[in-house]
């Protein structure tokens, strides 16, 4: 006779029951601005919560409250229902489809952002793949204190610049810089540049 149990007479645990729900709501939150184009200044205006605070949710800083969340929920014109919604049983191997509109970060036709990491990841660590038409740049403010990038550039030419420093980098060259203060990657060839861009979080 065995005496463990199976696991199917294992009970789900409530803690990791509502991780899951909080970690689905803020992927959401992030991905339906993102969808809208709005910054988190406009989606503030529109829910009546702080940018600090939706920053804060994106990046699961925060459990945020039940009147929060509907804010949000009706600044989407969303049920409560449509924006939470429990996680389903998943994988061990988790796949990114190279079309899911899902981690589309942004899509013009001087840049193109794919997420390459789970989003789940984005509080520690964020991999992107950044395509750059010609004479195409992703301008970005300051970051978190202690943020780095790192890039590769798989094909084309860019120029790195952080704060005042700048470096040109080609096809198979890499580098790391401050993200802390304000930085750019621009297209320095003719062609489309491709380059493979990691966030950290200190």
């Amino acid at each position: 006779m065995c005496d463990e149990k199976s696991n199917s007479d294992e009970q789900p645990d409530p803690d990791a029951i509502v991780e899951g729900i909080t970690g689905k709501m803020c992927r959401r939150v992030r991905e339906l601005r993102t969808e809208r184009g709005w910054s988190l200044e406009e989606l503030s205006t529109v829910c009546g919560v702080s940018r600090s605070m939706l920053s804060q949710i994106e990046r699961r800083q925060t459990n945020p409250t039940l009147a929060v969340i509907l804010r949000i929920a009706h600044a989407f014109e969303m049920s409560l229902d449509e924006l939470v919604d429990a996680p389903k049983p998943v994988s061990a191997i988790e796949v990114i489809r190279a079309k899911d509109p899902a981690f589309r970060f942004r899509s013009d036709t001087d840049c193109q952002i794919r997420t390459l990491s789970p989003l789940h990841l984005e509080k520690d660590v964020e991999f992107y793949e950044l395509r750059l038409g010609p004479g195409g740049e992703l301008r970005s403010a300051a970051h978190f204190d202690g943020t780095r990038e790192y890039v590769t550039v798989q094909r084309g030419k860019v120029r790195i610049e952080s704060e005042d420093e700048t470096t040109e980098l080609g096809r198979g060259d890499s580098a790391s810089y401050r993200a802390d203060v304000s930085h750019a990657i621009v297209n320095a060839g003719r062609g489309e540049a491709v380059v493979f861009l990691v966030d950290i979080y200190q």
